[in-house]
C-alpha cells in the first residue's frame, strides 16, 4: 500500500506543480508570465497577472508538498482547490478531455480527496517527522474546504469576457 501511494502522490503532486509552472514561465510548454494572465482573462478571470502568479504559486507548493507527502491534508486541500476552479472553467465543454472537458482537473481532485482521506503512507515527510495519521476531521474539512474555495474563487473573481476576447477565445478554439 505505501509503494502505491507513493506513485500516487508523486504523479498526481508533480502534474499538479508542472501545471502551475506552465502558468508563470516558459517551462514545460508554458507561455511565460504574460500567456498565463491571457489565459485567466480569456477564462473571464479579473485580476490577471496577480490571478495567474497566486494560481501557479498555489499549484507548484501544493503540487510538491503533496508529491513529498508533507502536510498532506494541506497539500490536498489546495490542490482540490486550484484544480476545482479549472473544473469549473472547463464545465461547460462537458466532461470529456477530448473536447476540452473538465475530466483531467476532475481526475486529480479524485486523487487528492483519496490521499487526504488515506494519508500519505510510510514512504512520505509526514510519517518522517511522525505527524500521521492525521485526524479524520481534518481530512474532512480538506475535502470541503478545497473544493468550496475553488468555487468560492471562481465566483469572486469572475468576469465577462470583453468582445475581442471572446473572438480570440472562440478562434482558438477552432
Amino acid at each position: 500500500m505505501d509503494t502505491g501511494l507513493l506513485v500516487l502522490r508523486l504523479v498526481a503532486g508533480l502534474l499538479v506543480a508542472g501545471h502551475g509552472v506552465q502558468k508563470v514561465s516558459f517551462r514545460l510548454g508554458g507561455h511565460g508570465l504574460a500567456g498565463g494572465t491571457a489565459e485567466f482573462r480569456n477564462d473571464g478571470f479579473r485580476g490577471g497577472r496577480l490571478t495567474a502568479v497566486v494560481a501557479g504559486a498555489s499549484q507548484i507548493g501544493a503540487g510538491l508538498f503533496l508529491a513529498a507527502g508533507l502536510l498532506t491534508p494541506l497539500a490536498a486541500m489546495a490542490a482540490m482547490g486550484v484544480m476545482t476552479v479549472a473544473a469549473t472553467v472547463k464545465w461547460p465543454k462537458g466532461l470529456w478531455v477530448q473536447n476540452d472537458g473538465y475530466e483531467y482537473p476532475l481526475v486529480l481532485v479524485v486523487i487528492c480527496a483519496a490521499l487526504a482521506l488515506t494519508g500519505p503512507g510510510r514512504w512520505s515527510l509526514d510519517h518522517a517527522l511522525a505527524v500521521t495519521p492525521w485526524p479524520v476531521c481534518v481530512a474532512v474539512a480538506a475535502l470541503v474546504i478545497g473544493p468550496v474555495s475553488g468555487l468560492l474563487t471562481r465566483v469572486v473573481l469572475h468576469r465577462e469576457p470583453t468582445a475581442p476576447e471572446r473572438k480570440a477565445h472562440a478562434q482558438a478554439a477552432d
